[in-house]
């Protein structure tokens, strides 16, 4: 009994040391280490070509998650979208508003319109969402890391592993700094000064954005990874999940995956037969369960009606999607601010989070006279009621907007965002084209208390700009009546026409006229309703879910920072425990 509990510590510092050395993190990771990116067409199938891991999305988690797993086994990436390498729209700051307008069908943006109307956006692109986001970094709360139930310990040798490879410190742009002061003044206190954490108060968070602007991204991670052990197939889309449900199986077991190249050629991949080996679903809030569906896990009666052959009937897939919804209001300034995303924050006791952005970028590529993360061309229709909105009028607004006056281009946006909204809705499928968008509904502001939360966050903003920061910025010297700002800001965008006459007596009628969105959906494959703790799929074999769509509310201010630091937390749990069952402890 001695021995084996001797041998048994043994392995255990060994276990230590070997994953101490892979948590840390380093500063020099170098882009010559990544893997060769390929293009689905170059995939020759064979019944020997086989993997250990395949994962399904090279975005936020799929990344880290497939670097990590790299380290020790075989690992194939799958990513409908191509690369983020040598894409200016992608990889500048002054060309944010760029990427994310782009409608063209092989563009790192996918854009999509809930059932409520808020047009919204999806990755389409290797490193998925770090590509087309405003880049700040801000780690989930400890009570969330309690919540859902993760190792705390290894929660923080991960983060750190993804900051030491892509994240900084902003250079704090005029209008953030101008938010930091006045969120202060208006007593959302104490300042927490710079720092990664979410704390009460006010902060600086981190970017994915250098000093000169350029992006890095969740792709920049598989330079981590072996590029020996890791294959990386871009434009492969793929169809389904593939699974052996002979008679006398327990639970149906996953052979592989089905997939179409950027030529509409399918292949198939296989996993080796390993009773460990899995296929890993990072496909993101919208994707996943839009795939776990069409592979005929999900409702019967839903699966049915497409004809889809049923695995597995579980109600729950595609159920409790959920999306932040953000109101914004415009602030005219004396002159055009630099621009700036998203680089401060205030994190209130009530649940609402105040950021800002301002200016847009002057590249030779640049869309002129817009309102950077609030333009209309990236769908920020507020100024059109929701069920009204359209991608057709988006495009319209960039050929009419040069007749508006100049002068609702001259300044800044005070953002409010509700966290962890009540109010969820769906997902579900409109055809078996898994390259078009499912029907999505958020629900936004059905239950009572978001819209509460809504009316104290632009109370919040007025606070604001009521203090002596924001009307030495106000193009009138006298600032502004909070009435007058809320006309400009239900005006700022599209058409100059209010939608409802009490928009600006009624701030509940103006949070429900004027929600967008900030991309903060999650929700659809949720724990313990379709993934078990360890987020493997429950009732089949060899399926797990790693990403967004198992949240049941977003992450911190900021989702990408604690994504990214899940698929590495998974990636290195998974390989402990394989690790743990090789060693039969």
């Amino acid at each position: 009994m001695a021995l084996s509990k001797r041998v048994l510590f043994i392995f255990q510092a060994i276990v230590c040391l070997c994953f101490f050395s892979l948590s840390q993190g380093n500063q020099q990771l170098s882009l010559r280490n990544l893997p060769s990116l390929q293009k689905a067409s170059s995939f020759t199938e064979t019944r020997s070509e086989t993997y250990d891991y395949i994962v399904v999305g090279g975005g936020t988690a799929g990344c880290p998650l497939a670097a990590t797993l790299s380290l020790k086994y075989k690992v194939l990436l799958l990513e409908r979208g191509g690369s983020p390498y040598g894409n200016r729209n992608v990889s500048y700051l002054e060309n944010f508003h760029i990427g994310l307008s782009n409608m063209a069908p092989d563009s790192a943006s996918q854009a999509f319109i809930s059932t409520d109307g808020v047009i919204n956006a999806r990755a389409r692109v290797l490193g998925g969402g770090t590509c087309i986001n405003a880049g700040f970094y801000s780690r989930a709360s400890s009570s969330f890391i309690q919540e859902v139930g993760w190792d705390e310990d290894l929660v923080n040798e991960s983060f750190p592993w993804v900051e030491d490879k892509i994240v900084q410190w902003p250079k704090i742009a005029p209008w953030q700094a101008a938010l930091k002061d006045g969120l202060l003044q208006a007593g959302v206190s104490p300042f927490n000064g710079y720092t990664y954490d979410h704390i009460s108060g006010t902060k600086v968070g981190g970017t994915i954005f250098d000093e000169t602007g350029y992006r890095h991204t969740a792709a920049d991670l598989l330079a981590a990874g072996n590029p020996n052990n890791l294959r990386v197939l871009l434009h492969a889309s793929v169809n389904r999940i593939v699974f052996n449900s002979q008679r006398g199986q327990l639970k149906p077991r996953v052979t592989g995956v089905q997939f179409t190249d950027e030529n509409g050629r399918l292949h198939q991949a296989f996993l080796n037969s390993n009773c460990d080996s899995e296929i890993i679903v990072s496909a993101g809030a919208i994707g996943s369960p839009q795939l776990l569906l069409l592979s005929g896990i999900g409702p019967k009666k839903d699966l049915k009606s497409h004809k889809i052959p049923v695995v597995l009937h579980n109600k729950y897939v595609g159920k409790g999607m959920a999306d932040n919804p953000m109101n914004s209001i415009f602030i005219p300034t004396k002159s055009p601010p630099r621009q700036s995303l998203i680089e401060t924050v205030g994190i209130t006791e009530a649940g609402v989070f105040i950021e800002a952005s301002s200016g847009f970028g002057q590249s030779p590529e640049s869309i002129h006279c817009h309102h950077g993360i609030m333009s209309a061309e990236i769908g920020q229709l507020s100024t059109i009621p929701p069920k009204q909105r359209s991608l057709e009028k988006a495009q319209k607004y960039a050929h009419t907007k040069l007749n508006l006056p100049k002068e609702i281009f001259h300044g800044g946006f005070i953002l409010e965002k509700i966290d962890g909204p009540l109010s969820t809705g769906h997902l579900a499928l409109i055809d078996t084209d898994v390259r078009n968008n499912p029907a999505v509904t958020f629900n936004y502001f059905s239950h009572p208390q978001d819209l509460t939360r809504c009316v104290y966050g632009i109370k919040t903003i007025e606070r604001i700009l009521k203090t002596n920061r924001f009307s030495e910025l106000s193009a009138n010297t006298d600032g502004y009546s909070m009435e007058r700002v809320l006309n400009m800001s239900v005006q700022a965008n599209v058409n100059l026409i209010p939608k409802h006459t009490n928009d600006t007596e009624s701030l509940e009628q103006f949070c429900r006229d004027t929600v967008i969105t900030i991309w903060h959906y999650h929700g659809g494959c949720h724990v313990g309703k379709v993934v078990d703790q360890q987020h493997r799929v429950l009732g089949v074999s060899g399926v797990r879910v790693v990403d967004g769509s198992t949240f049941s509310r977003s992450p911190g201010t900021n989702p990408q920072a604690t994504v990214m630091m899940m698929g590495r937390y998974f990636g290195v749990m998974i390989l402990r425990g394989r690790l743990g069952r090789a060693a039969g402890v």
